[in-house]
């Protein structure tokens, strides 16, 4: 009888099993059907605008052909009133979605003027401006952003077709940018006490390497960290080493593994605050219980920032 139980038992679980994928896959196809009625939606809204903007644009040709040799008309004026207040309306539509999406601005003679404001963790940091004439083509007239960040390659890609993305895509280069110079300056100005030598790194602040010491019994064993921040739109680190001296102890060794995912995972001067916090007591496990993992740690550093 207990093997019966077993079976009618295990018979349920899959009849509930199947029962859950029917329901998900109903939910699925539910979800499927909507977004299809939405983007045709979306599509006939899209058709709609293209054909008023057409017959806009006709009527204008239309008007300025009648008037080349006169003034213009009441219904030219008329037109070129809608035109022109339809056009301020988008500007003002597109500075609403702006807002939303944590950007500032205002309206100029030929387009719009917006601030990109940065910030890291709660901290604000630098704004960047930038002067757009929004009317086809869309240009950019002046701007306040550092050379080295792809602005040119950004507006090739999306400008033209989605400006929305591409103030997206720049206002997220500039946060990270903004949010690993903010690290770098942080770990200099809390932590000289416990950096030898100066920090390394370029303008873009997508390369550190710095030498930190971590106080032994009787001397300093000096560590080295090298953080790659491979991914231009992120304020962390794809690549952490931290690497000892050569012919360090084994405790060392143990030491630099408690650090890397400390790097890897948090702020570099909330990761720098957790290392100096436990030296008081010299334990790696007081870092946050973190385990020691040897990945990415060397005795010795040959590699040249």
């Amino acid at each position: 009888m207990d093997g019966g139980g077993g079976i009618f038992s295990h018979l349920e679980t899959l009849e509930a099993s199947a029962r859950k994928k029917q329901r998900e896959k109903r939910e699925h196809e539910e979800n499927v059907d909507r977004m299809k009625a939405r983007i045709k939606e979306l599509r006939r809204q899209r058709d709609l605008l293209r054909a008023k903007l057409e017959v806009c644009r006709s009527q204008i040709v239309g008007v300025k052909d009648k008037t080349k040799s006169g003034p213009l008309t009441s219904k030219a004026t008329e037109i070129q009133q809608v035109l022109l207040e339809w056009k301020t309306e988008s500007a003002k539509e597109l500075l609403h979605v702006f807002r939303l999406a944590g950007l500032s601005g205002k309206l100029t003679k030929q387009g719009v003027c917006l601030c990109i404001s940065t910030a890291f963790e709660g901290t604000y940091l630098d704004s960047y401006y930038l002067d757009l004439h929004i009317h086809q083509p869309v240009r950019i007239l002046r701007h306040s952003v550092p050379p080295f960040i792809p602005l040119e390659h950004i507006a090739r890609k999306h400008l033209q077709t989605d400006i929305k993305r591409f103030l997206s895509v720049l206002s997220n280069h500039l946060n990270a940018y903004a949010g690993r110079k903010f690290q770098a300056d942080q770990l200099q100005e809390r932590f000289a006490a416990f950096l030898e030598g100066h920090l390394q790194g370029n303008s873009l602040y997508n390369l550190l390497k710095f030498n930190y010491g971590v106080a032994g019994e009787d001397q300093t064993f000096p560590f080295t960290a090298k953080l790659t921040y491979g991914d231009p739109m992120s304020a962390f680190p794809t690549e952490v080493t931290v690497a000892c001296k050569e012919n360090s102890p084994a405790s060392m060794l143990d030491m630099a593994a408690v650090h890397l995912p400390l790097f890897q995972e948090k702020s570099l001067h909330e990761a720098f605050h957790c290392i100096t916090t436990s030296e008081e007591n010299q334990s790696p496990s007081s870092l946050l219980g973190l385990p020691a993992s040897s990945t990415g740690v060397t005795s010795d550093d040959n590699t040249a920032l």
